[in-house]
């Protein structure tokens, strides 16, 4: 869609329903931690049920991700974007009712409604704003971090002055404010002009050296970033630092994060190889990973900083690659929901993995080291993937 098929006024519309679209992507996901021990109290629960509200998002953030391309072949992705925050209002309402049935199968509702938009946002951004790619998957990139931030901050507060069920349904109202403004954009115009939306053949897809490139890069960066947001707290209190710090510590990377998803895209975006910018990027993560590891307590605010560009960078970048090696909106669907689904697949097992090894060696250097390992098989992905090649094959 080009700038001369919109009004001004349709023009503002549309960047405000796409920034707060963007603004949904982690409420829903962020939003629970802050209240995990309110629900587990009031429910009954264990530990690991608790944390199984969202292992059941995170894995339907994988497993649903095929979803997007075939929801985008029927009924266009401006229309997707809508029914998947339809979904999410549904889902997160549903979650905060009474019952464990609610309680899961409204996360699994939510965790569906993240996994179609995440696959959506990619190719809205092409379709949209094909001239502007770098810089419009910075501000949506931004947008997901900030909701995140926005929504961990938020959940104490609300639960404290209207209880956990209404904070963690508050996210519901979020979803449907964006769904109202983007319905005149889903629903005012045809949705599959000239053959750019529609389903590819994934087996096409994979037959494309590129498609692998960029699903490593995804898979292995969601990788690095859930084992620091599950375990970094831990860490830092393994080392001796209060509770409340280490809290504030991991949301120093969050500030971090916004700082690089606003810049990097838009410098990416324009360049012909995004091989430097990934360089970049991973170093910084492991830098911060080697801080983490050698000195925890020695200004653990700058390992956070640089760990947080680092991580910002890498999502960012994964994000941005997906829409420049896809040569249309369409194939963009595609692609987007072959990387996100091995990715998170892959991030929620990392967690896992890193607890395991943590159990085994009963210190946080084995699991550090690992991790390292990890950014180092990052860069070799994210360099194959960050070439300036022929875009990945389409039927």
């Amino acid at each position: 869609m080009n700038r001369g098929n919109l009004g001004k006024s349709g023009r503002v519309l549309l960047i405000v329903g796409f920034v707060l679209a963007a603004l949904n992507l982690r409420p829903a996901l962020a939003g629970v931690s802050p209240l995990l021990s309110d629900i587990m109290r009031d429910l009954g629960l264990n530990t690991a049920a608790g944390g199984a509200i969202t292992t059941v998002m995170v894995a339907c953030l994988g497993l649903l991700a095929p979803l997007a391309p075939v929801l985008a072949g029927r009924i266009g992705l401006d229309r997707t974007l809508l029914v998947g925050l339809l979904i999410l209002a549904v889902g997160v309402a549903v979650r905060s009712m009474d019952g464990l049935v609610a309680l899961y199968g409204g996360a699994a509702l939510a965790g569906a409604a993240i996994a179609i938009m995440n696959v959506a946002m990619p190719a809205i951004v092409k379709q949209h704003f094909p001239s502007r790619v770098g810089a419009y998957t910075g501000v949506y990139v931004s947008c997901l971090v900030a909701g995140a931030a926005g929504a961990s901050a938020a959940m104490v507060p609300l639960a404290r002055e209207f209880g956990w069920r209404a904070a963690a349904g508050s996210a519901a109202v979020l979803a449907v404010a964006a769904a109202v403004i983007w319905a005149p954009q889903a629903l005012s115009r045809p949705q599959l002009p000239n053959g750019t939306t529609g389903h590819r053949p994934y087996l096409t897809l994979l037959r494309s050296r590129m498609t692998w490139f960029v699903m490593a890069f995804m898979g292995l960066q969601s990788l690095t970033f859930y084992v620091v947001l599950a375990w970094l707290p831990t860490i830092f209190r393994d080392a001796g630092l209060p509770a409340d710090q280490a809290g504030y510590l991991l949301s120093l990377t969050n500030v971090a994060q916004i700082a690089a998803t606003l810049t990097v895209p838009l410098h990416a975006g324009n360049a012909r190889s995004q091989v430097p910018h990934v360089v970049g990027a991973t170093v910084l993560t492991i830098a911060g990973y080697i801080g983490v590891l050698l000195a925890p307590t020695t200004l653990p605010w700058l390992w956070m900083i640089i760990l947080g560009l680092g991580q910002g960078a890498s999502i960012a970048l994964a994000l941005l690659i997906i829409a420049l090696r896809a040569p249309d909106p369409a194939s963009v669907t595609a692609l987007s929901a072959i990387a996100q689904s091995s990715g998170y697949v892959l991030a929620a097992i990392g967690p896992l993995l890193f607890g395991l090894l943590h159990q085994l060696s009963g210190n946080w250097t084995v699991p550090l080291l690992a991790g390292l390992a990890a950014c180092g098989v990052q860069l070799l992905f994210g360099g194959l993937a960050g070439r300036p090649v022929p875009a990945v094959e389409h039927g």
